[in-house]
C-alpha cells in the first residue's frame, strides 16, 4: 500500500486546495483571482443583489406587506417517535436532547411534535408542545412541562356586519313641478289660490304705447 492510495478511505470532510504554491499546482501566481482590481483584493465579495451595475431585481420590486424575518423564533423540532427504545425513566430536557443527538441545536427552543407513539411514562421539558403531542403524553401517563410561558389561544377575528335597514320607496321622478305644487297645496289644507290680477288695456303690461310726436 502506497501513500497515494490512502485517499480510498471515504470521509465526510473535503479539504480545500492550497493556492499560491507555484504554477504546477494549477493555482499558482494569482491564486485563482485573475488580474488586478477590486475582486483580486482580500476581503472583497460581491453583494448578493449586485447584478453588474444594472438595476437589481430587489430595487425593481415594491416594498409590500410585513416581514417577520427579524422577530420570528426558529424552534428545533422533535417527534415522540424519536424517543422509542430510549431510557424514559429520567426526565428529558433540551440539554439531554442535544447530548443524545436528537437535535442539532437548541436555538430559540425545542418543540415536541406528536408523530409516533409513546410506550412508557416519561417527563418531558420543552419550550413548545403541539396539541397532539400533549394528548399522547397524557394518554401514556406522562407529564410535560413548559419552559416558556404557554401561548394563549389566538382570538378569531369575526367581521361585524351591520343589520340591513330597509329604505323607504322613492317618489316618482316624473311628477314635475305641477305634481309637487299639488302635493304642497294638499299639505297646506287645500287653500284656494288668489285670482289672477286683471291686465291693463293695451298691448303690454305697462299700458298703451304713447303716440309719437308730430
Amino acid at each position: 500500500m502506497n501513500l497515494n492510495e490512502t485517499n480510498a478511505i471515504k470521509t465526510g470532510r473535503r479539504y480545500g486546495k492550497r493556492v499560491g504554491r507555484g504554477h504546477g499546482s494549477g493555482k499558482g501566481k494569482t491564486a485563482g483571482r485573475g488580474g488586478k482590481g477590486q475582486s483580486a483584493r482580500s476581503g472583497w465579495h460581491a453583494k448578493y443583489y449586485f447584478e453588474g451595475g444594472q438595476m437589481p431585481l430587489v430595487r425593481k420590486l415594491p416594498k409590500r406587506g410585513f416581514s417577520n424575518f427579524e422577530f420570528r423564533k426558529v424552534y428545533s423540532t422533535l417527534n415522540l417517535r424519536d424517543l422509542e427504545g430510549r431510557d424514559l425513566s429520567r426526565p428529558w430536557d433540551p440539554e439531554r436532547f442535544l447530548k443524545e443527538g436528537l437535535v442539532n441545536t437548541i436555538g430559540d427552543g425545542v418543540k415536541i411534535l406528536g408523530e409516533g407513539e409513546l410506550k412508557g411514562v416519561v417527563t418531558i421539558k420543552a419550550h413548545r408542545f403541539s396539541k397532539s403531542a400533549m394528548e399522547k403524553i397524557k394518554k401514556a401517563g406522562g407529564t410535560f412541562e413548559w419552559m416558556d410561558q404557554q401561548p394563549k389561544p389566538k382570538k378569531r377575528f369575526v367581521k361585524k356586519v351591520a343589520p340591513k335597514v330597509e329604505k323607504a320607496p322613492k317618489e316618482d321622478a316624473g311628477e314635475g313641478k305641477k305634481g309637487k305644487a299639488a302635493k304642497a297645496d294638499a299639505a297646506e289644507g287645500g287653500k284656494p289660490k288668489a285670482p289672477p290680477k286683471p291686465r291693463p288695456e293695451g298691448g303690454g303690461p305697462k299700458g298703451p304705447k304713447p303716440e309719437g310726436k308730430k
